[in-house]
């Protein structure tokens, strides 16, 4: 039994070699997606970089459905050497664009769409959705169960803690965790790692044994494995 499951996992890899690989419009050397796989379609608006691995039951969507015609160009866009964790789900309709080096944890959720809720007269499922770009930047961390909402742009090399739900932007090197994600610490050459100070006068902060740890960086939000 473990033999026939190492040779269905070999065979059922997705690589650049493969001929499911060559469906993409886009599949780097070195690079798979891990079998079991998670769903995979749309492949021909789909962008994948060199050395980039997806774990085994990732979904990798374009479009609402297979054979969903989307346009002259790609709407999903993976950079080089990036691992996308185990049960992660990325489904694209109109842009997203994740740089190199964008390391997630399992179970992580990236989508540019949303569910419109205009007509309150409507169920929510058959009112037309609402697509807003998304972009990850390189370097960055996602955590364990990270939603990333449509219309999110995150920075350079920022981590984002586990269970963490980011909508809107997020600067450079930074750590933000939540829900919806704040900045809990940032980075600057002068200063180095830091948190921002607490809203409040600041004689209260300086007053707070617990502000003033916060402050110097003694207690970390858990960013997930």
């Amino acid at each position: 039994m473990h033999a026939v499951w190492a040779w269905a996992k070999d065979v059922g890899t997705i690589t650049v070699e493969t001929g499911a690989g060559e469906r993409f419009a886009m599949f780097g050397a070195g690079s798979l997606i891990a079998f079991p796989t998670g769903s995979v379609y749309g492949e021909q608006w789909i962008e994948i970089g060199e050395g980039t691995m997806i774990a085994e039951l990732a979904s990798v969507c374009a479009g609402m459905m297979p054979g969903q015609d989307l346009g002259a160009k790609s709407v999903l866009r993976i950079g080089d050497r990036c691992v996308i964790g185990r049960g992660s789900h990325i489904v694209a309709h109109y842009s997203i664009d994740i740089g190199d080096d964008v390391y997630t944890g399992p179970y992580v959720y990236i989508t540019d769409q949303n569910h419109s809720y205009a007509d309150p007269d409507q169920p929510i499922g058959r009112q037309w959705p609402v697509n807003s770009s998304v972009k990850i930047g390189a370097g960055t961390w996602l955590g364990t169960g990270v939603v990333v909402l449509p219309g999110s742009v995150i920075g350079r090399n920022v981590v984002v803690a586990a269970g963490s739900v980011v909508r809107g932007e997020i600067p450079d090197l930074c750590v933000v965790a939540g829900v919806p994600a704040r900045v809990v610490k940032d980075f600057s050459p002068e200063s180095g790692w830091t948190k921002p100070l607490p809203a409040g006068p600041a004689s209260d902060r300086a007053a707070d044994p617990a502000a003033a740890a916060s402050m110097t960086g003694l207690v970390e939000p858990v960013v997930g494995q």
